[in-house]
């Protein structure tokens, strides 16, 4: 008997996200269809897309996802890529689809997906550029994409940071504790190890006997760090604040970070970020 599709139930915060995606992918493709003298060909890629839409944990209603909403974007992009692992919202994605021959729907691990197949369809010598939209729910992308779009310039992201993840699985109390294969999720993620000297800090309490006790930094701290390497180590000129997103109890779940190389990229999604940055659900 076929599995059946479980559609991913989503609150306040991620309907958010939907929104400054769509925002953004909207303006976006509204500048790169009225430039000429080059013209650009511009791409629409989802890597993990899921099944196109959700439901609302506050309505219990249907809503539609990110590779919904921007097939629905006019002007449209000119091509569209959605990945996913599950074989069930691949169903759901081509359904979508139909019978469009703009959109390609691919199953597998998006992270060999994309630097094999998607990415180099957007070479920047040919005058092709992309929206990337990097939203796993845990430590499930690999550095090398990351880093890879960041050296092509002609491709902008917006990435999840899953603090939730990371300070469940990884940067815990007692760091001897987590396990090789946590610390190797997160070595992918990051790219090296380096987060092990950004992660950790010495109490400013001096404990009776033996050595001081290491303290977790702040959600804060990490993601600065992680937008620092955006910049610096993946080459991305232009990376504003990430935006919090939050759950029920407003504890932060994860990052939204947005990554460019043009200027003017940055000062749109700053204002829609701080659009919808107080709102409370």
């Amino acid at each position: 008997m076929p599995e059946v599709l479980k559609y991913d139930e989503i609150g306040y915060w991620s309907e958010i996200k939907l929104d400054i995606i769509k925002d953004y992918a909207s303006e976006y493709s509204r500048i790169l269809n009225n430039q000429y003298n080059p013209s650009f060909y511009h791409i629409y890629i989802d890597a993990f897309a899921g099944a196109g839409k959700h439901k609302s944990k506050n309505t219990g209603e249907f809503i539609p996802g990110s590779p919904t909403n921007a097939l629905n974007i006019r002007p449209a992009f000119k091509e569209y890529h959605f990945i996913d692992l599950n074989e069930q919202k691949i169903e759901s994605l081509e359904n979508i689809a139909g019978n469009r021959k703009d959109v390609y729907v691919h199953h597998g691990d998006c992270n060999q997906i994309l630097l094999d197949k998607v990415l180099p369809k957007v070479k920047y010598e040919q005058y092709r550029r992309a929206l990337c939209i990097l939203d796993p729910y845990g430590l499930h992308l690999d550095w090398k994409v990351t880093s890879k779009i960041g050296q092509m310039n002609s491709i902008e992201i917006f990435l999840n940071f899953p603090v939730y993840d990371i300070n469940r699985n990884v940067l815990r109390k007692r760091p001897k504790s987590v396990s090789p294969d946590q610390i190797d999720r997160m070595n992918k993620y990051w790219g090296d190890d380096s987060w092990r000297g950004i992660a950790y800090e010495q109490s400013p309490q001096m404990p009776l006997f033996g050595n001081p006790e290491e303290e977790k930094v702040s959600n804060e701290v990490i993601a600065d760090a992680f937008r620092s390497r955006l910049k610096k180590i993946a080459g991305f000129n232009n990376v504003p604040k990430p935006i919090a997103m939050r759950n029920s109890q407003n504890a932060i779940i994860y990052y939204l970070f947005f990554a460019s190389h043009k200027p003017v990229a940055e000062n749109i999604v700053t204002y829609i970020f701080q659009k919808y940055a107080n709102r409370r659900g």
